[in-house]
């Protein structure tokens, strides 16, 4: 899974609320589909941008995170070099793409049968589902060291 890092947290957070106020959503283009608002946040490359890049080569997002060679010289390539280096994985770009991560679905509480990776507001509630995730185990990182005071406030 992503590196739990704030910046993760606060990307997919960004991501969702922005897909949530938008009407731009749209599956089979590839700078406005799932991958694509998150390549959008962390680039902030326009969809036509993104999508332009995509069509470089051939494929959706798996065939091309299949292909992906960080030396190619393709734009989508350095595109994706840029997502992994933000701390995602290629396993968490395909799983967002058909929202697949198996640790994921296993943590939304609302009972779905099986989340379709075209609708919108399945989307929603994989990345806010993925969001949690990563909350929780960043909080499960903060210890707080033994807190002693030097004149406690006796109260009585």
């Amino acid at each position: 899974m992503a590196q739990i890092t704030f910046e993760i947290l606060t990307i997919l957070r960004n991501t969702a609320h922005r897909l949530e106020k938008t009407t731009e959503y749209q599956w089979g283009h590839m700078g406005c589909c799932n991958c694509g608002f998150l390549a959008q946040e962390i680039s902030h490359l326009r969809k036509e941008e993104i999508h332009a890049r995509a069509l470089q080569r051939s494929g959706d997002w798996a065939e091309q995170l299949n292909d992906y060679c960080p030396q190619s010289g393709f734009q989508m390539d350095d595109l994706i070099s840029e997502m992994l280096s933000f701390g995602f994985d290629r396993c968490d770009l395909k799983n967002l793409e058909k929202l697949s991560d198996p640790a994921i679905l296993k943590s939304i509480s609302t009972p779905v049968k099986h989340l379709k990776h075209n609708v919108k507001k399945d989307v929603l509630l994989y990345l806010y589902a993925w969001a949690e995730i990563i909350e929780a185990k960043l909080l499960d990182e903060v210890r707080l060291g033994s807190l002693e005071m030097e004149n406690p406030l006796v109260l009585g």
